[in-house]
């Protein structure tokens, strides 16, 4: 079953912050300094045991319509891309986006088998690790 299973979630990635490593040479007494907040980038990915789909760059405010352009989007192209076939489960955590009245009737209504997530459990997607190695 875990081969068949597609997981995914959006992250925030800092350009200068807490999740951002910098590794510089510098003069000695020279202060490093960042103007006008250095920036950050909003993806989208999912991945399965065959491998990981297509990032997908969040340009707008992530909200429910957003959330479903993007599956609309790139989900199936990713299930085919992946080899999954019609029959794989689903998994997104219980973000409001993911849980919108909405979003439920989306996935509804393409027939999707989604994976039941336990409430403020983000930690336990795998996917937070391919986060963590890309930031």
């Amino acid at each position: 079953m875990r081969n068949k299973i597609l997981w995914s979630d959006e992250t925030k990635i800092e350009l200068f912050g807490l999740n951002a490593k910098h590794h510089v040479w510098k003069t000695p007494g020279t202060i490093p300094t960042v103007k006008h907040g250095g920036g950050s980038i909003m993806l989208w990915e999912c991945f399965s045991a065959a491998g990981t789909g297509r990032l997908v760059r969040i340009k707008a405010k992530m909200y429910g319509a957003k959330y479903r352009e993007i599956l609309n989007e790139t989900l199936f192209q990713n299930t085919q891309d992946l080899r999954l076939g019609q029959r794989f489960t689903f998994q997104q955590d219980n973000e409001p986006k993911h849980t919108a009245k909405t979003t439920q009737d989306w996935l509804r209504d393409k027939s999707l088998n989604v994976l039941e997530w336990p409430r403020q459990s983000s930690d336990l997607n795998s996917i937070e690790r391919l986060w963590r190695d890309l930031k």
